[in-house]
């Protein structure tokens, strides 16, 4: 099963950045299309940006749509969310996880999901 592990998270404060990174275990990870998504306390996980397996296609949920840009590099098995423009709204444990397809509208997460991290975004 594939191990995923994300990192990155912190305090912020508005209007500041971060860049989380998962690190993917999974030996056809290059083969696979990934995603970001969140939770935020007492909401249920959102789809936030996907990724095609070559990086040649691109998604963004409308409420991250310039401000957050995804990306990955195969060779280290990795996926990243660079988040510009934070807003407190933004506050919630960001995961990563393998995606059957990224043409699902929105894309739907494989079930593998790893710990997750907290972005946390003070006004």
């Amino acid at each position: 099963q594939v191990q995923l592990v994300e990192s990155g998270g912190g305090l912020v404060q508005a209007g500041g950045s971060l860049r989380l990174s998962c690190a993917a275990s999974e030996r056809t990870f290059s083969a696979s299309d990934m995603g970001w998504f969140r939770q935020a306390p007492g909401k249920e996980r959102e789809f936030v940006a996907a990724i095609s397996r070559s990086g040649g296609v691109t998604k963004h949920a409308d409420s991250v749509k310039g401000r957050f840009t995804i990306s990955r590099d195969n060779a280290k098995k990795t996926v990243f969310l660079q988040m510009n423009s934070l807003k407190p709204e933004d506050t919630a444990v960001y995961y990563c996880s393998l995606l059957p397809t990224i043409w699902s509208d929105p894309p739907r997460a494989s079930g593998s999901w790893g710990q997750g991290t907290q972005v946390t975004v003070s006004s």
